[in-house]
């Protein structure tokens, strides 16, 4: 197929998918042209029959790119150029936002589907990508937990990574800063022409929200500051999560702790996450519920799941800011030695929280999970983080996503785990020596004619049951829940 029938094809197809309208057909061809370093186009084409997909003519159009040495044969190169692609199907900014907001007013609902829609249509959310990966549920006296194993996101090359430390002048700072909007991309930035953010107020200032490229669950957005700051979680951080589950109250949206180890993966600029998505957490049974002492209009609960999670409940959100603050307050001073949680040591605080809100019809919720990130010589990554014997299958900082249900876990344990799969089938294979123990005690477990793969994906679950249970501050023991009382009657 010629490289005219292909560029023919994908505008022809963008029309139809009302990405780009009728009149712009010579403009998009004329881009695309520029981009592919040709200086002519047969006009007299027709369609192919049926129409490839977009995403297919958009590899034809990057294949003949790497041919023709327009860009060089690596990932980097190639995923900028398709975002240089995309951008001409996509609107600018201000058009978007235009959009966005009077969709808004009919529903707001409509103004999320529509934009969540564009951002796959010009691949800026990588559905391809983000369909490799490994995704079951599994059972625990907490509930069912989420499992997914990341396919998606590339990871970066040994050269990417030296690349981008010789970068010193820097722009944009982060990956989150609203100066990523259409840039080009450089080493350790990627490519982002084709990226769009919507421009949503919090208390008089803008805030963007775009959605996650390498989503991990159903529409997964960002919400970040327009100055690129520092996390930092107190009052403000509940008005702002409560402001935005009243902008968009068909989604959640959750915060980070503010402090390293329990903070996720991104301090360095203050953002949210949210999206359309039912976490197992949300469906935690309660242990206890009560009204709160200060503000009768809040229900209190305790919930049963491996971290130690506090939910308040009100149609009053005042009521409820004023509820959550004083949690808040109180775990920052909160010390209890023989549970190894210590508020401070010297000027470094440890107590945290992740919070995330959500609205119930006309009432807002908001679940307070309280957090340490404590050090010790014996825990040196930390006391309330996965301990030395589940790290061979979850090592990471566990954030929001985690704290709710869904385990993220590395895209090693592809391939570790289908060789422990393969270990107790009998079958002769080498598998990572940090899985060995683990998968001796499965064998000596494993009951004849059980499905292997059954075995290791519930013995995967057991082991991120453990994850969070490490990562709960007040353990379920007599001590801790005892202690967990304690705390929280001041409140009742």
């Amino acid at each position: 197929m010629s490289i005219d029938q292909i560029i023919h094809d994908f505008v022809t197809k963008a029309s139809a998918k009302h990405r780009i309208h009728v009149l712009d057909y010579y403009y998009a061809v004329n881009r695309l042209l520029h981009l592919l370093q040709l200086d002519k186009f047969d006009t007299e084409l027709l369609p192919s029959l049926p129409l490839p997909k977009l995403l297919d003519s958009l590899d034809q159009l990057v294949a003949y790119a790497v041919k023709e040495e327009i860009i060089a044969d690596t990932p980097r190169a190639r995923d900028e150029f398709e975002a240089q692609i995309m951008d001409v199907l996509t609107p600018l900014p201000s058009t978007v936002n235009k959009e966005f907001w009077e969709s808004y007013q009919e529903a707001p609902m409509r103004a999320t589907d529509d934009f969540y829609q564009l951002c796959r249509d010009n691949d800026y959310i990588k559905t391809r990508q983000i369909a490799k990966n490994e995704e079951y549920t599994v059972s625990s006296p907490y509930g069912d937990l989420s499992i997914t194993i990341n396919l998606s996101k590339p990871e970066k090359t040994r050269q990417e990574i030296l690349e981008a430390q010789k970068v010193t002048d820097e722009y944009p700072k982060c990956q989150l800063c609203a100066e990523n909007e259409g840039y080009h991309g450089r080493p350790g930035i990627a490519g982002r022409t084709n990226h769009r953010v919507i421009r949503i107020p919090i208390h008089g200032e803008n805030w963007g929200f775009q959605y996650s490229p390498y989503a991990y669950y159903n529409e997964h957005c960002i919400i970040f500051t327009k100055k690129h700051i520092p996390m930092n979680v107190g009052t403000h951080t509940i008005h702002n999560l409560l402001e935005l589950v009243t902008v968009l109250p068909h989604y959640f949206v959750g915060s980070n702790a503010g402090l390293p180890i329990v903070g996720g993966s991104m301090l360095g600029h203050e953002h949210y996450q949210g999206g359309r998505h039912t976490f197992p957490m949300e469906s935690a049974k309660v242990l206890d519920a009560w009204q709160w002492h200060t503000q009768p209009e809040v229900t209190a609960e305790r919930l049963y799941w491996p971290m130690s999670v506090v939910r308040l409940r009100s149609d009053d959100k005042e009521a409820l800011i004023q509820a959550g603050t004083e949690l808040m307050q109180a775990w920052e001073s909160y010390s209890n030695e023989a549970l190894a949680i210590v508020a401070a040591t010297d000027t470094e605080k440890h107590n945290a929280v992740t919070l995330i809100a959500r609205r119930k019809g006309s009432a807002y919720e908001l679940d307070v999970v309280l957090r340490n990130n404590r050090t010790t010589e014996a825990f040196p990554d930390g006391v309330f983080h996965p301990h030395q014997d589940v790290q061979h299958i979850k090592k990471e900082n566990i954030g929001l996503i985690e704290v709710l249900g869904l385990a993220i876990l590395p895209p090693r344990l592809k391939t570790e785990l289908a060789d422990v799969e393969s270990y107790l089938a009998g079958e002769e294979v080498t598998i990572a020596p940090y899985h060995q123990d683990w998968a001796d005690t499965l064998k000596q477990q494993k009951e004849a004619d059980t499905d292997v793969t059954t075995v290791v994906q519930n013995a995967v679950g057991q082991k991120f049951q453990r994850v969070l249970e490490d990562a709960g501050v007040f353990k379920y023991t007599t001590e801790g829940q005892e202690a967990f009382d304690a705390f929280m009657n001041p409140f009742k």
